[in-house]
């Protein structure tokens, strides 16, 4: 019998099709709707190799079930969804698809950053909602992005990519990191701080960290209320990095201006979420690495370290 592959979200034929021929491939039939549990559960009972996206949460009991499971392929950069500790204890591979994204989510995190500075979503859907009935002097008015300060949380591939590109705006680039970056300071100009004093001194403070128990929660009522009034707050990193009760808090009595939002703490995010109510909030649907090129790329990625780990090879990405 060939290995099967479990595949939870229907991915381009095109990538998988390499992989059909050489195993036994299944595939959750929608791209957008998530495999329920009990699919789950009884799908990677007899599968080699599990190809998740980062919504799926594959925890002890999902990897306890897979008896024949040698690995599991997230379609990320990042893998909390993941229970490492768990995929360790049965000798489990767990690959994920860094450096084919940096661009990408790095265009994404500046786009998003610009339009909750100009309040571009917010007037669009005044003008459509033909709320757009003359020009006023103060209308419509947001914060200037060229020669602003960003600070960066979390300066990784896509952090220096995002400073790159602030320097092209002309800003000053702060950044926290847990390692100074000596090389990039000298080269580009980045200055490093504490966080406290990043916070203090952004007017953009743009989270780009990775999601773990240090940062669970990173940013609360403490550090908002350190960030100036006119300040703005990106996050493209994780929901669950931000304490949105406390942000929601913060927009709504004025404690810093604006925040541009990508990842929230429960996703797909309610319709209840009180943030969704604010309109000095830029709100996105997880698309930082939404490019048709950056996508296909990210699949290919997934695709070999299946090909590798089942074809006995050591994969390229491999989670430590």
């Amino acid at each position: 019998m060939k290995p099967k592959i479990y595949i939870t979200r229907k991915m381009d034929e095109r990538i998988v099709a390499p992989l059909q021929e050489k195993f036994d491939v299944r595939m959750w039939e929608s791209e957008s709707e998530p495999v329920p549990r009990d699919v789950l559960l009884k799908e990677v009972a007899d599968a080699e190799a599990l190809w998740t996206v980062i919504s799926d949460q594959v925890d002890h009991e999902i990897i306890e079930a897979g008896k024949k499971l040698k690995i599991i392929a997230n379609m990320a950069v990042g893998y909390n969804n993941i229970d490492i500790a768990a995929a360790k204890e049965h000798d489990v591979v767990v690959t994920n698809t860094p450096d084919v994204l940096t661009e990408t989510t790095a265009d994404l995190t500046f786009a998003l950053l610009l339009s909750t500075a100009r309040q571009l979503t917010f007037a669009e859907s005044e003008l459509r909602k033909g709320n757009w009935t003359s020009w006023s002097p103060m209308g419509y008015t947001g914060m200037d992005v060229g020669g602003a300060t960003i600070g960066i949380i979390g300066m990784g591939r896509i952090g220096e990519a995002v400073a790159r590109r602030a320097k092209g705006f002309n800003m000053d680039v702060l950044y926290h990191n847990r390692n100074r970056k000596h090389e990039a300071e000298a080269a580009h100009g980045f200055e490093y701080r504490e966080l406290d004093a990043l916070l203090k001194e952004a007017d953009f403070v743009v989270l780009l960290t990775p999601y773990t128990k240090e940062t669970a929660g990173l940013i609360g009522s403490r550090e908002l209320a350190l960030m100036k009034k006119t300040a703005v707050l990106i996050n493209v990193s994780r929901g669950g990095i931000v304490d949105e009760a406390a942000l929601y808090t913060a927009l709504k009595e004025n404690t810093i201006w604006a925040a541009g939002l990508d990842v929230f703490e429960t996703e797909p995010v309610p319709l209840e979420n009180p943030l969704l109510s604010l309109p000095n909030v830029t709100v996105l649907p997880h698309i930082g690495s939404a490019s048709i090129k950056t996508r296909l790329a990210m699949m290919e990625l997934n695709a070999q370290a299946i090909m590798d780990v089942l074809e006995e090879r050591a994969p390229k990405n491999q989670v430590e």
